[in-house]
């Protein structure tokens, strides 16, 4: 999948919202992502980049941390 100039990277508007909903809504955006990874704040995650890959970190009760983004 080929990043488009003015392609959507992140989604800071679903900072706060329960990691289904947010996975759900970028998926209506992005049909093309393949994978999802949810990981809890902090954690340590691998640096290569996925463009078919959302990164969301969650805190302790499951909603996105951090602006869910592509990688």
């Amino acid at each position: 999948m080929e990043m488009k100039s003015g392609q959507k990277r992140t989604w800071p508007e679903l900072v706060g919202v329960k990691a289904e909903e947010a996975e759900r809504k970028i998926k209506e955006e992005m049909p093309a992502v393949t994978q999802f990874q949810v990981a809890a704040q902090n954690s340590f995650v691998t640096m290569e980049y996925n463009p078919r890959r959302i990164r969301l970190f969650v805190d302790d009760i499951g909603n996105a941390f951090q602006p869910p983004r592509i990688g």
